[in-house]
């Protein structure tokens, strides 16, 4: 990953499924629509055997444009036109060194409707990217050559891509959608990609709304296994995203830190990386694979490539989703949040949307009242000052050939006086070594130069490296309810040496909790400048404030933050 940022057929499965936290594992599991034939954990596990066996024989690494990288491209390859793929060799010409990408394509189904996934067979010069992403080049070839053993009937067609370059910038994606005619991007309904499934610490994050999204969510729900939506970025799906192809990102999660209430949903441990050995030497096999995720994510791929692809035509259908799907607020206050919508069969429909379950003094409106599926409408929930106090579950209701609904949680904080008034920050000035704040290594500092801080002697300076960098810079922050102003504020200088007017190379990304407050890039260079935000929906809550700097591999961007508050009042 490049950081910028069943039924009784899967019951028998060789794959062992481990055991959940007794919270995530209470409720009965969901049948799915449909069984697959289940994949064999062993045999991705022997895949994976095989590529550290390349990184070993060829300098430790699998990178673009070295003999590694082609052992595996050259594997890739005759795995799966032994299996009977149509297997296109692509010479990525913008990549650096020999390099190729491997598109597979199984016979049959109405190539208009194309449902494409894909992982990266590349790695970086640090190690063998048995996990980044030997993980994801597995599972698919596993899962593919799975299909072609069954022969199902095929409905819709089903396309692999295995990239490239994906550590140099998503170059090989990026290669490959840039050589589709308009035709050919339209006739791709769906892509998903698959990158870095099988973190040792790691969680369950399927992000996107596409027709593959929603299969894996689906599979996901059917063994207990819950998922959330990622703050990671990026990874081919951008590639797909950006030539308006539905795309989705899953992943087990990189370099981000594990929240205590992933820990009760997933297990692991808080407070350290999903992946410990992201982007270093010990990421190889098998020491860095978590065998029950690679297993749940190999079988999560077979269902959604054998559901999307195989079988009846499916009728035209969408799905709904709510980002965010929680919200507090005082009485009097309001609260947005965005309802997404995707066609996941069929035809694009016109989805009218609805909401039930609103308390008294409390109202829900929609801006469009009706979207097409694939679009999206922003929900209003405002209370009035008599709006009693407490958590309701809100029901918001799409309407189209069918129906489906997605949950919201508001609370309505209590009216009592603000008894906790004041700056809520820990070391807001980042003047005392680094506690409250977590950070990347060497990000809180007595920084100079470009660096040096708007006041006293210490900031935080996140990337200005001018090579792939994540950085991360958070504190956890109580909020007390009943007061009538909640405001964030730092001051953020931005410095760059890209050149583009146009394009976002490097990015800051201000977070509270899973919701972003705004992205930064190298767009935004300036001096310090002052940036507030109205945290009021958040009044009661414990939240974490986060800041996180990614930065590609050339030309650097500095994001330089000073004298923070978060005042309540």
């Amino acid at each position: 990953m490049r950081l910028r940022a069943m039924t009784a057929v899967l019951v028998a499965a060789t794959v062992a499924l481990g055991a959940l936290p007794a919270a995530a594992s209470a409720a009965a599991p969901s049948p799915l629509l449909a069984a697959p034939p289940a994949v064999n954990v062993a045999n991705v596990n022997a895949h994976l055997q095989q590529l550290q066996t390349f990184a070993t024989s060829n300098g430790g690494n699998r990178a673009t444009g070295t003999a590694g990288h082609t052992a595996t491209t050259t594997y890739l390859q005759q795995k799966l036109q032994a299996a009977g793929y149509t297997v296109t060799v692509q010479t990525c010409t913008t990549c650096s060194g020999s390099a190729k990408n491997i598109i597979a394509d199984w016979p049959g189904g109405n190539t208009s409707n194309t449902y494409m996934f894909g992982a990266h067979s590349d790695g970086v010069a640090a190690g063998p990217g048995i996990n980044d992403d030997g993980s994801g080049t597995a599972t698919l070839l596993e899962a593919a050559l799975v299909l072609a053993a069954n022969n199902p009937t095929m409905t819709n067609h089903v396309r692999f891509g295995w990239w490239a370059g994906e550590e140099q910038g998503l170059i090989g994606s990026k290669f490959y959608v840039n050589s589709l005619t308009t035709a050919q991007r339209t006739a791709i309904k769906a892509y998903g990609t698959f990158d870095m499934i099988a973190s040792t610490n790691g969680g369950y994050f399927v992000t996107g709304t596409d027709a593959v999204a929603v299969k894996l969510r689906e599979y996901f729900t059917s063994i207990n296994v819950p998922t959330e939506t990622s703050t990671e970025c990026c990874s081919d799906d951008g590639s797909f995203r950006n030539a308006g192809i539905p795309s989705s990102i899953n992943s087990t999660g990189a370099s981000f830190t594990k929240t205590s209430a992933q820990v009760t949903k997933w297990g692991g441990t808080a407070g350290q990386p999903y992946d410990p050995c992201y982007h270093r030497a010990c990421d190889s096999y098998p020491s860095n694979i978590n065998t029950t995720s690679l297993g749940r994510w190999a079988n999560a791929e077979m269902y959604a490539v054998w559901t999307l692809t195989t079988g009846t035509t499916t009728a035209n259908d969408f799905s709904v989703s709510l980002s965010p799907a929680t919200a507090a607020v005082n009485p009097g206050s309001s609260a947005t949040t965005t309802v997404n919508t995707a066609t996941t069969a069929g035809s694009a429909q016109t989805v009218t949307l609805t909401s039930s379950g609103a308390p008294s003094g409390v109202s829900v409106s929609f801006s469009p009242a009706s979207v097409t599926s694939g679009g999206s409408s922003t929900m209003t929930v405002a209370t009035t000052a008599a709006a009693p106090a407490g958590s309701y579950t809100i029901t918001v209701t799409g309407t189209g050939s069918v129906s489906h609904s997605a949950s919201y949680t508001l609370t309505v904080n209590g009216t009592g006086a603000c008894g906790s008034p004041g700056q809520k920050l820990g070391n807001p000035g980042f003047e005392t070594a680094t506690a409250p704040w977590t950070a990347s290594t060497g990000v809180i500092g007595a920084n100079t130069g470009e660096g040096a801080p708007r006041t006293g002697t210490r900031n935080a300076w996140l990337n200005g490296y001018g090579s792939t960098r994540t950085e991360t810079l958070s504190q956890s922050v109580t909020l007390p309810a009943g007061c009538s102003a909640y405001t964030l504020s730092f001051y953020l200088k931005i410095s760059t040496a890209e050149t583009t007017t146009t394009t976002q190379y490097d990015k800051l990304t201000v977070q509270v909790g899973t919701t972003t407050l705004q992205v930064f890039s190298n767009l935004n260079a300036s001096a310090y400048t002052l940036r507030s935000y109205n945290l009021a929906a958040y009044a009661g809550q414990t939240v974490t404030l986060k800041f996180t700097g990614v930065e590609d591999s050339s030309l650097k961007t500095s994001f330089v933050i000073d004298d923070t508050a978060l005042t309540v009042s």
